[in-house]
């Protein structure tokens, strides 16, 4: 079930928030957001540890999604919120929670699991990969596979067949994967051109052809790819934001034919001043700003490489070492 919200609940989350305070709010200082509007029932769930959101975090979230309800651009109760320097894959399996689902009218605060983008390691020219833990390197570069701080509007949703998979019941299942499509500003700006968004960390993997003429998505010869379902809840992305295909469901559906905003920390700026602050032998904390501690310990710093410089790189590398011919996928045995 969709909630709306009444024209009075705009009107009185809008009077929390004054122009002034939304100013404030958004720089990038850790200390600057201190002055806190954040409701009491929303407040316990304000903090560094598990299940918790960071200040900055929500409070940049929150003004975003308060200016885009003021611009009209937004209806939905709902807002989300995203923490890239927390870590991600904890072992054992276990996923932590860094993707926020905040809905004020409701008094609902959940926190799941998200990807981040994997990053690459262009053999000798230049490394910004990303391990599943903890991201290091951030960008917005095409074909870079890095994740992008700022502010994000969901947009329109794309369901695609991926490949039938064998379930538990032997049965042949068709894997219909939704792809929820950002609009970005500023440093995420070229999120449609990237083509980042929100999706379930699931894909069918170690394809192979089967003759299936009566299937609606055979090929012209009559041919279905089928594979492995892999779920990867715990791993990285092509930059795109990846939930479990439960989250995925609930949160799609939450944003169908009502967009809201998506606020995904850090920006460019808060990786640039957290690196300027960890070279200088200061704390981000001691800096007034804000990152995930165990995850600075396991990165050392953080970089941002802008598309400018890395777009450049990328287009050479492609140049210079260029894709081998595709090989036929096998025939199923």
């Amino acid at each position: 079930m969709r909630l709306r919200y009444a024209p009075r609940s705009i009107a009185r989350m809008l009077s929390l928030c004054s122009v002034a305070t939304i100013t404030a709010i958004a720089q990038p200082s850790f200390a600057a957001g201190q002055q806190s509007d954040i409701p009491a029932w929303l407040a316990v769930h304000v903090g560094q540890g598990d299940g918790q959101v960071a200040r900055p975090v929500l409070q940049r979230a929150r003004a975003l999604y308060m200016r885009k309800v003021s611009e009209g651009k937004v209806r939905n109760p709902c807002y989300f919120a995203m923490d890239a320097t927390r870590p991600n894959d904890l072992g054992d399996g276990k996923s932590g929670g860094r993707f926020y689902i905040v809905c004020e009218a409701t008094q609902t605060f959940r926190v799941v699991s998200s990807g981040h983008g994997s990053g690459r390691d262009l053999k000798g020219v230049a490394n910004f990969g990303n391990g599943r833990m903890c991201a290091k390197n951030f960008g917005n570069a095409m074909d870079s596979n890095l994740t992008t701080g700022g502010a994000y509007m969901t947009e329109e949703t794309k369901t695609t067949f991926k490949g039938y998979y064998r379930s538990s019941q032997a049965k042949n299942v068709a894997f219909l994967r939704s792809f929820l499509q950002f609009d970005g500003e500023g440093d995420t700006a070229n999120a449609r051109q990237r083509a980042i968004g929100g999706h379930a960390a699931a894909k069918v993997a170690g394809i192979c052809m089967k003759k299936d003429p009566q299937s609606p998505y055979a090929n012209r010869d009559g041919f279905v790819p089928l594979g492995k379902l892999v779920e990867y809840a715990g791993g990285r992305s092509d930059g795109c934001t990846s939930w479990s295909a439960s989250d995925a469901n609930q949160i799609i559906s939450m944003v169908k034919d009502n967009p809201t905003t998506l606020y995904i920390y850090p920006e460019s700026t808060d990786i640039n001043a957290v690196a300027k602050a960890v070279a200088a032998g200061r704390s981000p904390a001691q800096a007034g700003l804000y990152w995930n501690d165990s995850c600075l310990k396991e990165i050392g710093a953080p970089k941002f490489w802008a598309k400018e410089t890395l777009e450049p790189v990328i287009v050479q590398y492609k140049k210079d070492h260029p894709a081998p011919p595709a090989r036929p996928i096998p025939i199923c045995e």
